[in-house]
């Protein structure tokens, strides 16, 4: 396991950012496995990163890859997994207030995989 980068950005929106994340691979983890979940940051450029939080869950279908950050959206509402449907929506307003970008590969069934771009020290 190796160290994650420093970034620009202050620590509450960097905490909740990774706490939303996390929290949301936990909670829509697949029912007939055992949570997996890393985390790997790479450069991409002098001063940015490229962030990936990846998770063997549920997965999204990808006509819901855009609205999963709108505000109060919720793909399963009626589940047992609690939630606001603002989670995503403050994780891309939190990514974009840093300058970087925020985006969800996903395969139904296998799992997610959030990735998100933030400056970083030169």
């Amino acid at each position: 396991m190796g160290d994650l980068p420093l970034v620009i950005g202050d620590g509450a929106g960097l905490a909740s950012l990774f706490q939303n994340l996390l929290g949301n691979a936990l909670k829509y983890r697949a029912p007939d496995r055992k949570p997996r979940i890393s985390v790997t940051a790479g450069r991409v450029a002098p001063d940015l990163w490229h962030f990936a939080v990846a998770d063997n869950g549920i997965g999204i279908e990808p006509q819901y890859f855009t609205k999963i950050f709108e505000i109060f959206q919720r793909l399963t509402p009626g589940s047992e997994a609690k939630g606001t449907g603002i989670g995503l929506t403050l994780c891309r307003r939190i990514v974009q207030r840093f300058g970087g970008e925020i985006w969800v590969e996903s395969v139904p069934g296998q799992g997610s995989t959030f990735f998100f771009t933030l400056r970083g020290e030169i």
